[in-house]
């Protein structure tokens, strides 16, 4: 029998923003399904929302799910896309092409994957939300960290575009910018396979730096909060920032003169301090 509840599919929902966005959703009334590479594992019984096995960097796999899950529900409602994962920090120079390509295979084509298999259904339907988990570093530079970055500016762009087309369809897009956010997600970090010693020093500050940031970093559940309201707003924003550092850094962006800006991320980071 088809749930009369909003149907909800949040990728990357094992853990972190995914798994804390997908508990917030069916708390709201959602049936959500979450999806991790792994798909359902022992432990997961006990989740408010079903896993099912998806893997974003393959079309097969990503046509699989949503195929299973309009099988079983007949529509979906909202799509979170927030499967995606970073390189530690390290100079862009540092990354192979090889790497380069597999953090956009994942973060940017990822979405562009899930967003080509869900939109077909949603038209159908006349209905529809799409939300992006972008990051801060969609509108601000990340020194050593420039592949990610680059990935969230990509998704700026896409869903930003992407509204525009699909808004006369039913269809909303937007997109979540979170700053530091306290998840395995570094645990996982994938260290730059190109190291180049010219770096170490600097490579190592930023990384002592990121650390000391994310012992102060919000948990996930400030995104999943503002997850919620993008997805349940009458009228939708592009953009939504989170409460604390993201919606500083926001206004920051907007108001402050970019000489101030670009000054202050450079002290941050003591770039000045290193001939690096």
């Amino acid at each position: 029998m088809k749930s009369k509840q909003p149907i909800a599919l949040v990728t990357g929902a094992s853990s972190g923003i995914g798994e804390a966005t997908a508990a917030q959703l069916a708390k709201a009334g959602y049936k959500v399904y979450g999806t991790s590479r792994r798909g359902a594992q022992p432990g997961h019984e006990q989740l408010p929302y079903e896993m099912l096995s998806l893997d974003v960097t393959s079309d097969p796999s990503v046509e699989a799910a949503v195929d299973e899950l309009i099988r079983r529900e007949g529509r979906i409602d909202l799509l979170v896309n927030n499967a995606g994962f970073g390189v530690a920090p390290g100079a862009a120079e540092e990354s192979s092409l090889d790497q380069a390509r597999a953090i956009f295979d994942t973060n940017f084509f990822g979405i562009v994957r899930m967003t080509r298999a869900v939109v077909p259904h949603m038209r159908k339907q006349g209905s529809g939300r799409i939300i992006n988990i972008g990051s801060v570093l969609g509108f601000l530079p990340m020194p050593y960290g420039a592949l990610y970055a680059a990935t969230k500016h990509a998704i700026e762009g896409y869903s930003e575009s992407l509204d525009h087309e699909l808004r006369a369809k039913g269809i909303r897009v937007s997109v979540i910018e979170p700053a530091y956010t306290k998840t395995p997600f570094d645990s996982n970090f994938v260290e730059p396979d190109a190291k180049i010693e010219a770096y170490r020093e600097a490579r190592a500050a930023v990384e002592r730096r990121v650390n000391e940031v994310m012992k102060t970093a919000q948990g996930p559940g400030v995104v999943a909060d503002t997850v919620l309201k993008a997805a349940t707003a009458a009228h939708p924003k592009v953009r939504y920032t989170p409460n604390g550092l993201a919606s500083q850094l926001r206004l920051l962006r907007r108001f402050a003169p970019a000489g101030v800006m670009d000054a202050g991320i450079r002290k941050d980071l003591q770039l000045d301090a290193r001939k690096s």
